[in-house]
């Protein structure tokens, strides 16, 4: 018996959990920073993906992630067309001033990490591939990663 009453749910909630841990497992045991770190690293992300590609990986995200991933989306603004690394870690790193310090460069990482290992290989190097290459050094395996 689900202990949420539907299945989809609770199957969203054990895998949003297990992507928390993989987060936590880099970052730290604090559930409160993985979930935040994830959304906002995802979120921009999907600022910089053209909104296709961003739909289909959004297709790829456990059903609560997704929620997270489309939190204040506005396709009429995409793709950023920020090229730096720095551009793309200075709205990761003004995102988790409210919460203990984390390098936004380690925050990314993180996350693209748990993304790579939970999302299909082709998909997520399409991913990859639209980011410009200074961007590109954050995904695992990257060098300079």
């Amino acid at each position: 018996m689900s202990s949420n009453g539907l299945d989809v749910f609770d199957k969203t909630i054990q895998t949003t959990n297990i992507w928390l841990k993989e987060i936590m497992d880099d970052l730290g045991p604090d559930r409160q920073l993985a979930w935040h770190t994830l959304g906002v690293v995802l979120r921009t992300l999907r600022d910089r993906l053209p909104p296709d590609l961003g739909a289909n990986l959004a297709a790829e995200l456990p059903l609560l992630i997704r929620g997270a991933y489309y939190d204040q989306y506005n396709p009429s603004d995409q793709p950023n067309r920020d090229r730096s690394i720095d551009e793309f870690l200075d709205p990761v790193a003004d995102a988790l001033k409210a919460t203990r310090p984390v390098d936004p460069g380690d925050a990314a990482r993180a996350v693209f990490k748990t993304l790579v290992h939970h999302v299909d290989l082709g998909q997520s190097a399409k991913v990859r591939a639209a980011l410009p290459s200074d961007i590109q050094t954050l995904w695992p395996g990257s060098v300079g990663a």
